[in-house]
């Protein structure tokens, strides 16, 4: 069930009026559970026994955390279920094929058979959600959940599930606790965030899909202009389609009187890699930087030990999105590009010296030549499309005017946001009469609505 979708709407609807009606009462937390598993269940309704099954091990692994006092123990088990799940349904293939290859390699007659399963929507959010809670607890930074309705409702939490933003119980649970003081700002501003998380994936990502998808799908029939272009559009789509998901999640939540954390804060206008992990994907970045990177031990130990745990970490994000060896050199990249700007971007000359906009412009290059690993289908045609980007003519790809428009005026409006200028954009009349334009392209010039999200795929 896609968000810009009538099947949604409808469901949307339904769901919303009763909850309205519910939200004082104790029916309020089954209600919204029932509905968050007919959302997820929409898929394949077998995947809900999945997240059935991690969130039942999660609660029972922190029942016994509390009960028996061998934390440690129900810790690891807890981490060794919720790893399994996403090795043998995210990763299973992978290692098996690459243990075929070197065995293959090696004159070892032997093939292990990769399993054939589908991958769960959604399985690394939820998992990295549920995940949080068990650590958190272990760690003593927040309270055991009485409730297990409550705590599914949480791992399950529809507008949020199947590509975040990654909630903490800290944020989360409490808000799901108290009944929801639902204002008229509240709906307004929920609205507002769900036409322009709309707007970006109908009217923005998937029209500069249409020039990306193509010249990616056969890189060799292309040169130079068509696969820089191509790239350029890309960088922007994956932002549009994945910072749209993210406002209609909140625009949704908002309007149900949960406040979702912020997961995207202009990244493209990032003066280094540090800062645009600040800005990009931050509940995953923030995920990564407090249960993988802080516990290798982070900048304690010494400027080497930082440097290998900045790598370390990186390297698995990239593992974390996808089971190739592409975003594993895409998390590589990331890792070597911070580490050597790491101590550049601190220098007091770098800060006063160096024009912001030459900052902006060398992170959002960087950042997009390391996308075309991320969006290629191989190491191969990555490094066929780097290839011919930098030997081929510089005359086949006609100008698309309209891409270009599109997003020169969206990198223009975040501009102006973090400037001086900003007040400009605040008044009510500005915000509404933005808002209506978005409308008004969607119905105009928006697309089927039926291209699913790219993190979808995560």
């Amino acid at each position: 069930m896609l968000f810009h979708t009538w099947t949604f709407a409808a469901f949307f609807l339904i769901f919303y009026s009763v909850y309205l009606l519910l939200r004082k009462t104790r029916a309020r937390t089954p209600w919204l559970l029932l509905a968050s598993y007919v959302f997820y269940g929409w898929w394949n309704p077998l995947y809900l026994s999945l997240i059935l099954w991690s969130t039942s091990v999660d609660y029972v692994a922190v029942v016994a955390m509390a009960r028996t006092g061998r934390k440690k123990l129900w810790l690891c088990l807890s981490l060794a279920n919720n790893l399994g799940l996403l090795g043998f349904f995210k990763y299973g293939k992978f290692v098996a094929e690459n243990l075929n290859d070197l065995l293959s390699s090696m004159g070892v007659p032997y093939e292990i058979p990769p399993p054939d399963v589908l991958l769960p929507v959604g399985i690394s959010f939820y998992v990295f959600q549920s995940m949080s809670y068990t650590i958190d607890f272990f760690r003593g930074k927040i309270e055991r959940e009485a409730s297990f309705l409550r705590y599914a409702t949480f791992v399950s939490l529809f507008p949020q599930l199947v590509a975040g933003p990654i909630e903490r119980a800290t944020n989360l649970l409490p808000q799901l606790r108290r009944t929801p003081e639902i204002s008229r700002n509240d709906v307004a501003e929920g609205l507002s965030l769900f036409v322009v998380g709309l707007f970006k994936k109908v009217a923005l990502a998937d029209y500069l899909a249409l020039y990306a998808d193509p010249i990616y799908a056969t890189p060799g029939r292309y040169e130079a202009p068509a696969l820089m272009l191509a790239t350029f559009a890309f960088a922007w789509q994956i932002y549009f389609d994945f910072s749209g998901y993210t406002d209609m999640a909140r625009g949704i939540g908002r309007m149900m009187g949960i406040r979702l954390m912020l997961n995207f804060n202009n990244p493209y206008l990032a003066t280094g890699l540090g800062d645009f992990w600040r800005r990009w994907h931050i509940s995953l970045s923030s995920w990564f930087r407090d249960y993988v990177y802080i516990p290798l031990g982070g900048n304690r130990r010494g400027e080497i030990r930082t440097y290998v745990n900045i790598g370390l970490t990186m390297v698995v994000s990239g593992l974390w999105h996808g089971a190739m060896w592409t975003f594993v050199i895409w998390g590589a990249l990331h890792a070597i590009g911070y580490s050597v700007t790491r101590s550049l971007e601190r220098l007091p000359q770098y800060q006063d010296r160096v024009p912001t906009l030459a900052k902006q412009v060398f992170t959002f290059g960087f950042v997009t030549f390391a996308w075309i690993f991320f969006r290629a289908a191989s190491v191969s045609d990555a490094w066929l499309i780097i290839t011919r980007i930098f030997t081929t003519a510089l005359t086949d790809a006609l100008c698309p005017w309209l891409l270009l428009t599109l997003v020169f005026s969206v990198w223009l409006y975040q501009f102006m946001y973090e400037s001086s200028v900003r007040k400009v954009l605040e008044p009510r009349p500005v915000r509404v009469g933005l808002v209506v334009l978005m409308v008004l392209y969607v119905a105009v010039a928006g697309g089927s609505g039926d291209n699913a999200f790219i993190y979808f795929q995560f």
